[in-house]
């Protein structure tokens, strides 16, 4: 043993790496909690017999007492491997374990670690840790973690750390978790509200990309003349591969990596939005038969609101810095100053809410064009891709950076993103010749499932499980990247059938991130189709909205409707809709529509 490398974890010299005083062996058995190693221990000694010696970088458990062996984690431990890096590790053994000791300790370790982050990522990562650790402490009781954390006892932390004070902010934070200590209830809602403090440092790291666009304000007569219009249409997006990899964190902590395709629905462009200068020295949001009037910089202001009526719309006024909330006099006479009159902006979407086709995002990069365009600030595809980002962060709704890039860039295109930050979005269009694109338009087959997506706490699990480093999850990351890269090269050799077996696995993976996302009749459905298709997936995170498959022989839509109304029950509100490639991207023109 002094000399042997374990079998296990492969490193060598295991009684040097590890001496353990009760002379622990390793075994090869695996715990529930993931890919820890499990020891045996004939003296059944448990944290004591970590802390003799330098600790193995696993937290391990034993047989006799299911009770973690954790190393001893300082600050310095902690702060090496949380943060922007593939490999960190699990800690939810971990606070199990300091939650069965009592050893409240753990939260001042946090607590070092989030005060001297450097990055908005890492102290973000370890504020969600506080609230996993908390959740332990209540020990399955208090109630659900996900919850409103909006207690205004915490809200001088928030005002700290929106201000980009994480010192501060922290160190609030802890003198406030003080007196929610004592009981399950109040572990529970006290790591609701650091699961809040963490998205604000999500926002923060997100707003990195704020550097990447490129804005040059033009002059005056580069403004569209009042009264006519300046309208932009786009398409709508479906996500081939490496979806929830573009979502933060996942994307500056992990790298992200999304195949996606613009698309023509029942040949229209079905998102847009359009402006006009009017001489009245406010602003009109119309959206369908709501129609509001922003005449003062408070209502503006109300965009961090996201159920607050045009928030949307008031967003992007204040992102496209056609307006600013710090301008010293009132709105009326910003308006005044810089155009000589107010504006009027109007957005629509042809399709239902939760359609899993990136609505949301493409109508705000919309929204964002036809407002430069109107004052005649020029711009590039990818200033508008990393704006859209700054303009989800505003609206305090979070989200990735797939959607916009699927629904503004023509064609097919790879989008990636490093791991690290500031948050950059790199995307390439995939060259592939006109025969392969009318080709994959007769393969492809776009359905909408009649079922409004529920996306309720969706997202808030998946970056806590993520924060949490749950293994299942860190290794379908990995997953979605390769598929990604894997489904980038079937394009390029035009391999179609290559292209449905990323999808095929794409839509497992997925699954992992999302529990639940597939509805039971949408498994008949795809069970139903499964002999005629190359590769299936519902679009976005699944759940509802549309889904789209590739066909194995061409033209297969009305065949594919068919074999669903004649086998599969309660499909009177499925759609089959005409669908083609858009490569022509987002169409931008000034009209009188």
């Amino acid at each position: 043993h002094d000399a042997t490398p374990c079998r296990t974890c492969g490193c060598a010299g295991v009684t040097a790496r590890l001496p353990w005083a009760c002379g622990c062996m390793h075994a090869s058995k695996r715990n529930a909690l993931g890919s820890v190693v499990v020891i045996t221990c004939p003296a059944r000694k448990h944290r004591a017999s970590a802390r003799n010696g330098t600790p193995h970088a696993t937290p391990v458990v034993t047989p006799h007492c299911n009770r973690v062996v954790v190393p001893e984690l300082t600050g310095e431990v902690l702060a090496a491997r949380s943060g922007l890096t593939k490999s960190d590790w699990c800690l939810l053994p971990y606070f199990n374990s300091c939650a069965v000791d009592g050893y409240y300790e753990v939260f001042a370790v946090l607590d070092e670690v989030a005060s001297n982050a450097q990055s908005p990522g890492v102290a973000g990562r370890t504020l969600a840790c506080i609230a996993d650790c908390l959740g332990m402490f209540a020990r399955g009781r208090g109630g659900l973690r996900s919850g409103p954390g909006r207690n205004i006892a915490f809200k001088k932390a928030f005002d700290y750390l929106e201000e980009g004070n994480i010192r501060d902010g922290v160190a609030t934070l802890a003198a406030e978790r003080a007196n929610w200590l004592f009981s399950p209830d109040a572990f529970v809602r006290a790591a609701r509200h650091y699961e809040s403090a963490a998205q604000i440092l999500i926002r923060r790291a997100v707003m990195s990309a704020k550097q990447f666009i490129k804005y040059e304000r033009a002059d005056a007569t580069a403004m569209t003349p009042e009264n006519v219009w300046t309208i932009a249409e786009s398409a709508a997006r479906i996500d081939i591969s490496g979806g929830w990899t573009d979502t933060p964190p996942v994307t500056y902590e992990h790298g992200g990596a999304v195949v996606n395709a613009a698309i023509l629905i029942d040949g229209k462009r079905p998102i847009g939005a359009k402006v006009r200068r009017i001489p009245e020295k406010h602003l009109v949001l119309v959206m369908g038969e709501q129609r509001i009037v922003v005449d003062s910089v408070d209502t503006l202001s109300t965009y961090t609101q996201p159920q607050s009526p045009g928030a949307l719309l008031k967003a992007g006024f204040c992102c496209a810095r056609v307006v600013t909330l710090e301008y010293a006099g009132t709105l009326s006479e910003q308006l005044d100053a810089l155009y000589g009159g107010g504006f009027e902006l109007h957005t629509w979407s042809n399709l239902p809410q939760g359609s899993g086709l990136g609505t949301s995002s493409i109508l705000a990069g919309a929204v964002i064009a036809v407002l430069w365009q109107c004052i005649g600030v020029p711009f590039t595809d990818d200033s508008l891709v990393h704006a859209v980002c700054l303009l989800e962060q505003m609206l305090t709704t979070g989200g990735g950076w797939q959607d916009q890039v699927g629904g503004i860039v023509k064609g097919f295109k790879i989008a990636r993103s490093r791991n690290t930050l500031p948050l950059r979005i790199d995307t390439e269009q995939i060259q592939v010749p006109d025969a392969f694109v009318d080709t994959f338009n007769n393969h492809l087959v776009l359905i909408y499932t009649g079922k409004t997506r529920l996306a309720r706490n969706l997202l808030q699990n998946v970056i806590r499980n993520w924060y949490a480093r749950a293994p299942e999850l860190v290794q379908n990351a990995d997953a979605l990247v390769t598929t990604a890269e894997a489904c980038y090269a079937a394009f390029q050799q035009q391999d179609l059938s290559a292209i449905g077996a990323c999808l095929n696995q794409y839509w497992e993976q997925k699954k992992v991130m999302a529990p639940g996302c597939e509805p039971a009749f949408v498994r008949k459905m795809i069970d139903v189709m499964a002999p005629h298709v190359h590769g299936q997936s519902m679009a976005g995170a699944g759940g509802g909205g549309f889904m789209f498959v590739l066909t194995k022989e061409p033209n297969m839509s009305a065949k594919m409707e068919e074999l669903v109304r004649s086998q599969v029950p309660d499909v009177d509100q499925v759609i089959f809709h005409d669908v083609a490639i858009d490569n022509g991207g987002i169409y931008i023109h000034n009209g009188d529509c």
